[in-house]
């Protein structure tokens, strides 16, 4: 049960960042609507898909301190919240800045327990003494 736990909160977390990452690139297909040249839709295309860039970029340094990524994603939803307020629903704010949080939460509950479990004294050496 230890272990299913444990691989719960290690996988969990990160693919929801790479489905979350894939859901965010998904608003950068929108360059392709407008009448640009070639090279104008391959720089709108890149500069659209930077928040795309952030969420991995992050998220490769969360897989090793899952610290940081329990404090820098729900962190950049409240910075979308600040930088995108009174442009949109409420559900647009919801649906960008929940996953981030959850993510967050989810990388403290994993940062946590394999705190916890590396300040548990091994049993096997109690049960020899």
């Amino acid at each position: 049960m230890k272990k299913e736990r444990c691989r719960f909160l290690y996988w969990t977390p990160r693919i929801i960042v790479i489905l979350f990452a894939l859901f965010i690139s998904l608003f950068a297909l929108d360059v392709f609507d407008e009448n640009r040249s070639t090279w104008e839709t391959i720089l709108a295309l890149l500069l659209h898909l930077i928040p795309t860039a952030i969420i991995i970029g992050s998220l490769f340094i969360a897989w090793k301190w899952e610290l940081f990524g329990a404090f820098f994603y729900p962190a950049l939803g409240v910075i979308y919240i600040i930088w995108a307020w009174g442009k949109f629903p409420v559900i647009t704010y919801l649906t960008i800045s929940g996953p981030v949080v959850i993510i967050g939460i989810l990388f403290f509950l994993s940062w946590n327990y394999h705190r916890r479990q590396k300040q548990k004294p091994d049993e096997e050496t109690i049960e020899t003494e």
